[in-house]
């Protein structure tokens, strides 16, 4: 039991995850009189938003991930535990992971979100998703490996199919790698792939809605949309994807996309724990909690960040899934666990919204800040690029981060164009530590089909 952790006059607060909310919890708790124990199965703190520019290019893996361990360094009440989480026990005050049995006072559920497929089998086996770093690792790999494949293959439809990059979802992580992919097949794979005609190459961003950025004000949806298009995106809106097989993307029973390279970015679903109760289990599968993230039910149990399904009269579909959220959730929380031991009233959370942004490419963002104030171009990208460069932890990663990014602005170059761990879909376990199915190969065997419903080449 505990997994050799010491023993502690004070009360241990587990944390499961590392991500937003798990960090900035335990790093608010650090002089608090409790024991601290994060649980992940990553030994590093992933900054999300950033693994777009992992996938493309623009960034290696270490600038934007940093070890726990060292994060916390000269934290006496700290204490970290590299696992995977099977289930929590709530009615024993136990976690068990992969590594045994951890004891708990206070439990801490912060293990953010997972990508959703809603249902769609041949979607879950064959497209590829950036929620993680061997994600965006993977996706980088695999978008070179089919242009390595495009070169020697001769039958023009498979070769239309490999070069086709089809981004399904229009929300920031959509709208930022399409841009990103755009800006790269303008400036970066001319120089590498001059054998390639590539305007045939098509960077196609489809969404269900009727706006890309739907949470956004609808000047930045606007904005957007004709950056995107001025790089030469195809942006296809109110256009869902059914299935994806045999390198067709369908959207109809019978009209498709030729592609072998479809980017999930359409949804996701909170990373439940196994272990509570379904009646506090949402459709979303996000944890059901109160005003001070306490989960329904329970005295001691607590969920914060993306997998917290807080509603309020304000947010009656729950708080949105956005680091903001989930770090104020854990200030409150760090505050009101202190407030619980020395039996005092907790205080509800009110979220502050300080604005939202997203970048398009080099000079062209759009920010949206309270009061309906608005900006976009070269201001809402220095604005972006100033907040995220700030919010990365670790003053390597910043200086990484900033050293990289100025390189690029000024070559029109990305560097890391590496295919280091080349990919295949066969017997691959995504990050989430589910087994998948068996999958094709990277480049299933090409069926000819009726053709297709033509979608202008972007020039």
């Amino acid at each position: 039991m505990d997994t050799n952790l010491p023993v502690s006059a004070h009360p241990r607060v587990v944390i499961i995850g590392c991500g937003f909310a798990g960090l900035r919890l335990a790093k608010e708790l650090r002089h608090a009189p409790v024991q601290v124990v994060v649980i992940d199965r990553n030994n590093y703190h992933n900054f999300q938003p950033l693994l777009y520019q992992v996938a493309t290019g623009a960034l290696e893996a270490d600038s934007i991930a940093y070890p726990i361990r060292k994060i916390f360094a000269g934290q006496k009440n700290f204490f970290y535990r590299m696992a995977d989480v099977q289930r929590v026990a709530p009615e024993r005050n136990v976690v068990h992971t992969s590594v045994g049995d951890i004891r708990y006072d206070y439990l801490v559920i912060a293990t953010g979100s997972l990508t959703n497929f809603f249902g769609i089998e041949s979607i879950e086996k064959n497209a590829m998703q950036i929620k993680s770093i061997p994600n965006a690792l993977n996706l980088r790999s695999f978008i070179f490996q089919n242009f390595e494949k495009a070169l020697l293959t001769e039958n023009p439809e498979e070769k239309q199919a490999l070069l086709n990059i089809v981004v399904v979802g229009g929300g920031p992580t959509g709208v930022e790698i399409s841009g990103s992919l755009a800006e790269m097949r303008r400036h970066v794979l001319p120089k590498d792939y001059p054998e390639l005609d590539l305007k045939q190459m098509q960077v196609i961003l489809v969404e269900a809605g009727p706006a890309v950025l739907g949470p956004m004000s609808a000047k930045s949806q606007q904005e957007s949309k004709r950056y995107l298009e001025e790089l030469g995106v195809i942006v296809r809106l109110n256009t869902s994807i059914k299935r994806f097989e045999n390198c067709r993307a369908y959207y109809s029973d019978t009209e498709y996309i030729p592609t072998e390279n479809l980017i999930w970015a359409a949804g996701v679903n909170g990373a439940e724990v196994p272990g509570l109760p379904p009646e506090v289990v949402a459709r979303n599968k996000r944890i059901s909690v109160n005003r001070w993230n306490q989960v329904e039910g329970f005295q001691n149990v607590f969920a914060i960040g993306d997998v917290a399904n807080m509603v309020t009269e304000e947010m009656p579909r729950g708080m949105p899934m956005l680091a903001p959220v989930a770090q104020q959730q854990a200030e409150l929380l760090a505050d009101n666990l202190q407030r619980i031991m020395r039996n005092e009233a907790p205080k509800n959370f009110e979220y502050v919204n300080k604005g939202v942004m997203a970048i398009v490419s080099r000079n062209k963002a759009v920010v949206d800040l309270p009061k309906d104030v608005h900006f976009s171009g070269i201001l809402g990208w220095f604005t972006w690029l100033f907040v995220h460069l700030m919010t990365l932890v670790g003053f390597r990663n910043k200086v990484v981060a900033f050293v990289d990014w100025a390189f690029s602005y000024f070559s029109s170059d990305q560097a890391l164009r590496l295919i280091i761990r080349p990919f295949s879909r066969r017997d691959v376990k995504d990050d989430q530590g589910k087994k998948k199915a068996e999958h094709q190969n990277s480049t299933p065997e090409y069926n000819p089909a009726p053709p297709a419903i033509q979608t202008p080449v972007a020039r």
